[in-house]
């Protein structure tokens, strides 16, 4: 189990699962501005 997290955040993956993390949260944000704008 390990040893597979191990693998996973070697091969870069880690960039962008934080990338998507970052994405999401301003997606996020940004709908619900929107939706109080409404």
């Amino acid at each position: 189990m390990f040893k597979d997290f191990k693998a996973f955040i070697t091969k870069g993956n880690v960039i962008d699962l934080a990338v998507a993390v970052v994405i999401g949260a301003a997606f996020g944000k940004i709908i619900t501005a929107i939706v109080d704008n409404l």
